[in-house]
């Protein structure tokens, strides 16, 4: 390879200057980044990194997180550095990075498809035979205590909001299911693990997504929801990566029209994953997200025969027990509540207000979360319908449950009802409501 080229080998070689490292120190810090010990790489191996004999490939995000290297630098090398890059090493990578400072992975605008790659087939394989004799032995119990601690973190961000918990559930990705992760185990413990942790890293995508609607925020959320699929994809699993995509698909839906044809296609490629599942739930919850991409689409067509498919699959769930996947947690609550959503972005107040209240009062959806939500949705449209009184009730109640909920989502519907009700000051009880709101967004 050329050494005097715009390449990687160049970057490691300035980065290394810079340091006063040999190739020895290198390896070192490159062997504790990766889990692997102050001897995880040899001398040599190191200095071919130095010369460009070698592509970091599957280093590489340890040699952006020892070396401080910038995403944009490593993007304007001029070699390209291998496809094949461990979905693990990188997805600890981006949970170990100060965002603010080395933006690895999470400040780069790239869009959510041109994320995905190509997931890679041999990924558990490869790390079952390399790994180390010294690395810890992992078993069913890590692979149970993972999932324990997704639901128990999920249940308290579906509760509180995303930022609730977002430090701690990267922690535990960093701290405890890394060295798992790089520990020693069989092939079917490693689908676990993997799948386990796609699972995780799906949280974390869905809490930087709740926390904050700025770049920073976004751009974080769409790298754990591909990491979460290339994780699921590697271990086999199709719901799991369905569900990933569905995440993908619905924050690019929040970006607005101009990313609506990305988002139809991230949700055709969820259904696409969803095509061999035999369960109800997951089938209506991938259906309704294809029908919101659809209806942003403008699609009309599209979006109401998938939303019917979604409602004949979700009536047969009436008297089933929901699961314990993240798709079988879609209830009639959750679909009504999607539905409302969805007719609302299609022009039909009506039936998204009726779809609304059913959400609330018939079914009952009981996180405050997403309580909050809905609510601040439908008192827009009671407004929107002309129903100032039945507008003021409804924000009334969303006020008092958006207490204490660290939700971009919540937090958009009390500057979006403020807004709305800036014009209706003279009216009784407006002033009040807007002080409070005031109050809310103040804390948030």
């Amino acid at each position: 390879m050329d050494q005097s080229g715009n390449s990687i080998a160049r970057l490691i070689r300035q980065a290394c200057a810079e340091r006063g490292w040999g190739p020895s120190k290198l390896a070192r810090a490159l062997g504790l980044a990766a889990g692997r010990g102050p001897d995880g790489m040899s001398r040599q191996y190191a200095r071919k990194l130095m010369v460009g004999e070698r592509n970091p490939e599957w280093w590489l995000p340890y040699v952006i997180q020892v070396l401080d290297l910038e995403s944009e630098q490593v993007a304007d090398t001029a070699e390209p550095i291998g496809p094949v890059i461990d979905t693990v090493a990188s997805v600890l990578a981006l949970g170990r990075s100060d965002v603010d400072r080395r933006g690895f992975l999470a400040t780069s605008s790239g869009a959510a498809l041109s994320l995905l790659g190509v997931p890679d087939a041999e990924a558990i394989t490869r790390r079952v035979r390399n790994s180390s004799s010294s690395a810890v032995r992992v078993g069913q119990g890590e692979v149970s205590a993972i999932l324990r601690m997704v639901k128990t973190l999920g249940d308290s961000a579906a509760e509180y909001g995303g930022g609730h918990v977002k430090k701690i559930a990267i922690d535990y990705l960093t701290g405890s299911a890394g060295p798992w992760l790089d520990g020693r185990y069989t092939e079917a413990i490693g689908q676990k693990l993997y799948a386990a942790t796609s699972q995780l890293a799906h949280l974390i995508g869905w809490m930087a997504q709740d926390e904050g609607d700025d770049t920073k925020h976004q751009a974080l959320a769409r790298h754990y929801y591909a990491h979460a699929y290339r994780l699921a994809d590697e271990s086999g699993e199709q719901e799991l990566a369905a569900t990933a995509l569905r995440g993908l698909t619905v924050q690019t839906i929040g970006l607005g029209p101009k990313h609506r044809a990305e988002a139809l296609a991230l949700s055709e490629k969820c259904m696409d994953h969803a095509r061999h599942l035999d369960d109800p739930r997951a089938i209506a919850y991938y259906q309704s997200t294809l029908a919101e991409a659809a209806a942003l689409n403008g699609d009309h067509p599209l979006a109401t025969t998938s939303l019917s498919a979604s409602q004949n699959q979700i009536e047969r769930t009436a008297a089933t027990p929901t699961g314990d996947s993240w798709a079988s947690h879609f209830t009639i609550g959750r679909w009504a509540y999607a539905s409302g959503t969805i007719l609302a972005r299609m022009g039909d107040l009506a039936g998204a207000r009726e779809q609304l209240h059913t959400a609330l009062e018939i079914h009952g959806l009981d996180r405050r979360r997403s309580r909050a939500a809905v609510l601040g949705h439908l008192g827009e449209i009671h407004l929107q319908q002309g129903d100032l009184d039945g507008a003021l009730t409804v924000w009334t109640e969303f006020l008092d449950c958006a207490e204490g909920v660290q939700s971009v989502r919540v937090r958009d519907a009390a500057e979006d009802m403020c807004v709305r009700l800036a014009r209706y000051q003279n009216v009784s009880g407006v002033s009040e409501l807007a002080q409070k709101a005031a109050v809310l967004l103040a804390r948030a």
